[in-house]
């Protein structure tokens, strides 16, 4: 299997500072981040930890309920999945507190249940979720008609 890598430049303080990440495996793009805007409750054109964890989450995610959706006997037509990850506070610092996944999905051959088990298995065998497994993840999974 693959070593993916993504590299950051920094300059300055943390607070006054800022930063360039390069998605550099899939040279993709280069995003800016900066601790002010990270903390922040609007992005303005930046990148965190968090949205980077986010968009991997939510990804891998997909893929691995598509595989537990074909295990279990269904064919996935369509999955839009998002992740949610909270900055909070924790013992003074900041701490990444919560992720909440959020699936719909579209799937020929599952009733309701059948995708409940699905995504639950997934959000259990996902390996982005093995590596996060001290963050309290959370799952809301439906089924759109």
């Amino acid at each position: 299997m693959p070593t993916r890598s993504a590299r950051t430049a920094w300059n300055g303080t943390l607070m006054d500072g800022s930063g360039q990440v390069e998605l550099s495996s899939s040279k993709v793009g280069t995003y800016e981040v900066s601790f002010p805007k990270r903390a922040a409750e609007e992005a303005d054109g930046t990148t965190s930890p968090e949205e980077l964890i986010a968009a991997a989450h939510s990804a891998c995610y997909a893929m691995a309920l598509s595989s537990e959706i074909g295990k279990a006997g269904g064919t996935p037509q369509a999955l839009e999945v998002s992740a949610d990850v909270t900055l909070g506070q924790q013992d003074g610092a900041p701490t990444i507190t919560a992720i909440a996944l959020t699936v719909r999905g579209e799937v020929d051959g599952l009733d309701a249940d059948g995708f409940a088990q699905a995504a639950q298995a997934a959000k259990v065998g996902c390996p982005v979720s093995k590596a996060l497994a001290a963050v309290d993840i959370t799952l809301d999974a439906r089924l759109d008609s």
